[in-house]
C-alpha cells in the first residue's frame, strides 16, 4: 500500500469515504459559522460593553479610533454571521475589516504574524472570506429562506 492511501475496511469501502462525510458539510459549516460569529461578536461586545473585562474593554467608547469602527463591524457583522442572516455580505465586510486591521495594526510591528499578534486577524479574514464563497451552511436564517436547498 502506498503512503497516504487509506486502509479499506471489511466491506471494501474506505474508512474515510468522502460520501460518508459530505452529507454533514452544511451542518459543520453552520456550526463553524455560529462559533466564529459568536467569537467575533464577543470582540465587539468587549469594545462597547466592557464585557468580558480585558485589554480592549471600553476601547470603542471613544468613537474616534479605528477600534471603534472595528467594534461596530464586529458587533453587527458578528451577530449577522452568528444567526446566519445576510451571511455572505456580512462576512465580506468582516473579512475586509480584518484584512485592514492586520495591515494597519499588526503588520507594521513585525513581519511574522505570531510575533505581531495578528494571527487571529488573518484567521478571521480568511474564515469570513470562505463564508463569502461557500455560504453559511445549515441552521441559519439564510438557509431556512433558501427554497432550493433540497435540490442540491
Amino acid at each position: 500500500m502506498a503512503w497516504g492511501q487509506i486502509e479499506p475496511n471489511i466491506k471494501g469501502t474506505h474508512l474515510m469515504s468522502l460520501s460518508r462525510f459530505t452529507v454533514y458539510t452544511p451542518v459543520m459549516r453552520g456550526i463553524l459559522r455560529i462559533v466564529s460569529g459568536a467569537l467575533f461578536f464577543a470582540h465587539g461586545l468587549q469594545k462597547f460593553a466592557g464585557f468580558p473585562p480585558g485589554e480592549m474593554a471600553g476601547a470603542g467608547l471613544t468613537f474616534s479610533s479605528a477600534g471603534a469602527f472595528a467594534g461596530v463591524i464586529e458587533l453587527i457583522a458578528g451577530f449577522l454571521i452568528m444567526i446566519g442572516l445576510w451571511t455572505r455580505p456580512a462576512a465580506f465586510i468582516a473579512s475586509g475589516t480584518m484584512a485592514f486591521a492586520y495591515f494597519i495594526g499588526h503588520a507594521p510591528q513585525n513581519f511574522f504574524p505570531v510575533n505581531n499578534g495578528g494571527d487571529a486577524a488573518i484567521l478571521y479574514c480568511f474564515l469570513f472570506l470562505y463564508f463569502v464563497f461557500a455560504g453559511g451552511g445549515a441552521w441559519g436564517i439564510d438557509y431556512a429562506r433558501d427554497k432550493n436547498r433540497f435540490r442540491r
